[in-house]
């Protein structure tokens, strides 16, 4: 399983962008202003064949000097309980300040791996300037510029140095393993209990290989699979927690220990900043995914309500949008069962395997006489042949004698043939385009 790496920091060190840098995405907002970042991103980075999640905990309370204090110790207590690794990041420019002390002192207690990371190193002006923050007592320290990369390198391969690939072998590899995820209070500890909260229903609670996460085993009507649930079992301790943020945390480890996810939402809510952070996870992580609309017995109906709730969640998930939507009312057991068997052939689709010689069969007759490529500048792109790789999820190799000029659009286009094909509704999939 993925490892969990938090940034931690007082505001305005340039946690966001360093979380920009490792993702390679610019999902963190920028900006000179301290206390900018007010929602939690959480993104996938690789480094030297090993991914990890990342989290970017800046403060987000724009107010007095004390409510930052409280915000980022607040975060940093929540980073330290759930993390794996923690890149404490400071300010060479600014120097060494009194708030980040109080990081430093809370940082000092843990037993997790803290990397001290002197930011804004940005010419060899200030290469020594690093030197004073020593005194915090965290041992080395990497001086990098997140804004320009220099010496992120050597971070990575510090930090990436004892990850390795965690296997659930305690556990039989073709049984499914279901993540239920979502915000808080949109009933997915309803749901678990309404699949397994019956005596009937539980046949084996199982410690997993993950730290305190549950698998548990259903096998009841037809179905055999394990619910992978961290959320609200694990120890709070004595964090003051802040709830959006903590949920989150919990559920990259459902996500990534899974490999089908139910996203539970609210009804009365819709599709929130939040639920499509949780989906851009389950995507990225290349996991299949059922989206549950919870609480729709609340929702006063008319003759089209489903219909135009769904346009507008496909219309927020796109381009990823074929994804299978079910309405449920936990609480009255509406449709509970709906949803194992959407997930159940969720994960069939994305455990297929397709032989080389089925897939020409399909794929060749629409990307060679039905609909090839489009030409790019006079040249001709000619598809050869397609294979499946064998790994975990969907992934494709297109060969040709032009893959440079094989534009999005038409990947989009073929993207969708192979769905509508291999009935891949709900299933990330990867299309390689590559020179033979």
């Amino acid at each position: 399983m993925g490892k969990i790496v938090a940034i931690v920091g007082r505001p305005n060190v340039g946690k966001s962008t360093l979380f920009n840098r490792l993702t390679e995405t610019r999902d963190a907002i920028i900006h000179q202003e301290a206390g900018v970042t007010r929602d939690r991103h959480y993104g996938k980075s690789h480094w030297n064949g090993k991914e990890f999640s990342v989290i970017d905990t800046g403060g987000y309370i724009i107010g007095s000097e004390d409510e930052f204090e409280e915000e980022i110790r607040k975060q940093v207590a929540l980073a330290i309980e759930e993390a794996d690794s923690i890149l404490f990041l400071v300010d060479v420019k600014e120097g060494l300040t009194p708030m980040d002390e109080d990081v430093a002192e809370m940082l000092r207690r843990t037993d997790k791996k803290v990397i001290l990371v002197a930011n804004k190193v940005d010419n060899t002006q200030r290469a020594n300037d690093h030197i004073e923050f020593y005194s915090l007592g965290l041992g080395e320290i990497y001086s990098i510029s997140s804004i320009n990369g220099s010496g992120t390198g050597e971070l990575l391969d510090e930090l990436v140095k004892n990850f390795d690939i965690e296997q659930d072998e305690e556990f039989e590899q073709d049984i499914p393993k279901i993540a239920v995820v979502g915000r808080p209070n949109v009933g997915k500890s309803s749901m678990i209990n309404a699949l397994i909260g019956q005596d009937r229903n539980i046949v084996t609670n199982i410690s997993g290989t993950t730290r305190d996460s549950l698998h548990t085993r259903y096998n009841l009507f037809g179905f055999d699979f394990l619910i992978v649930d961290t959320a609200g079992i694990r120890k709070k301790g004595k964090v003051s927690e802040d709830v959006e943020f903590y949920s989150v945390m919990r559920s990259i480890r459902s996500i990534e220990n899974s490999d089908v996810c139910i996203l539970m939402l609210d009804a009365s809510q819709g599709l929130e900043s939040q639920d499509l952070n949780l989906f851009s996870l389950i995507q990225r992580n290349n996991k299949g995914v059922v989206i549950v609309v919870n609480k729709w017995d609340l929702i006063e109906k008319e003759t089209n309500t489903s219909k135009e709730f769904e346009q507008k969640i496909r219309k927020k998930i796109a381009p990823f949008e074929d994804v299978p939507i079910i309405f449920t009312s936990v609480i009255n057991k509406q449709r509970i069962f709906k949803v194992l068997e959407e997930a159940k052939r969720v994960y069939e689709a994305r455990s297929q395997k397709i032989s080389t010689s089925k897939l020409n069969e399909d794929i060749l007759p629409i990307v060679k006489e039905e609909n090839p490529p489009p030409s790019y500048k006079g040249k001709h792109i000619k598809i050869k042949y397609v294979m499946q790789l064998k790994t975990a999820y969907p992934q494709f190799v297109f060969y040709c004698n032009l893959p440079q000029y094989i534009r999005d659009p038409y990947k989009r286009y073929v993207e969708n043939r192979m769905r509508e094909i291999y009935d891949f509704r709900g299933v990330p999939i990867t299309l390689y385009f590559r020179e033979k």
